[in-house]
């Protein structure tokens, strides 16, 4: 009985004769436990993308950034992560509350490796683990269901040159989103957002969109 596979994935595999394949990749990398070596490689990371489902069965998915290390390892069969300050929407929140079932998937460009994972999260904003993380709003635990390392073969070789500004750090204040100085967005600003505007200074819609475009480190 396979954990991964039902018909449909099935009949694509009879299709092109790989089922084989299949069911040897599941028997070898496989694994319903957060191994040594998964928690050191995700432990290592400063991003991973995540995917939820709304409340209309739609899938989607979000980039997810921090400081490395940010997604902690809590035992064999557990991790969380934090929710920074977004942009208002708490889609991927929303999205866990209303149905748990999501994937992850840590990758690195440098040298070509990644995992990716499907559990069961959930959304707490009183977790004992949030102030394990600057700024953290909100912690999402997550239960391992499937955990299994994928083929770099088409990982394509970057090199990061920076991590972003906005990353909470104990050290500094953090700077206010680009796109919250856009002088349309002022009346509905939150108050300690409008006041953080104040001091770096309102901007037009063009001079974000420009920052964009340019790669600026403030967009």
């Amino acid at each position: 009985m396979s954990r991964l596979y039902e018909e449909p994935h099935r009949a694509f595999q009879d299709h092109f004769g790989t089922r084989g394949i299949a069911d040897r990749v599941e028997d070898v990398a496989l694994t319903t436990e957060i191994t040594p070596e998964a928690r050191a490689f995700i432990e290592s990371r400063d991003m991973f993308f995540l995917s939820t489902i709304d409340p209309k069965g739609r899938p989607t998915v979000s980039y997810k950034g921090g400081p490395t290390g940010f997604v902690k390892v809590i035992d064999d069969r557990t991790l969380a992560f934090p929710s920074y300050d977004g942009n208002g929407m708490y889609y991927s929140m929303g999205n866990i509350d209303s149905c748990a079932e999501i994937g992850m998937l840590f990758i690195d460009f440098e040298t070509p490796h990644r995992i990716r994972l499907q559990g069961r999260g959930s959304v707490c904003a009183t977790d004992p683990l949030l102030d394990e993380w600057q700024e953290a709003e909100l912690v999402v635990r997550v239960g391992l269901h499937e955990l299994w390392q994928n083929c770099p073969r088409y990982i394509h070789r970057f090199q990061q040159i920076k991590q972003s500004r906005y990353i909470p750090a104990a050290d500094r204040e953090t700077p206010v989103a680009g796109w919250k100085r856009i002088d349309g967005m002022q009346d509905v600003l939150r108050p300690h957002e409008r006041a953080a505007v104040e001091q770096e200074g309102e901007i037009t819609l063009d001079e974000w969109a420009e920052k964009i475009v340019t790669g600026d480190e403030q967009a």
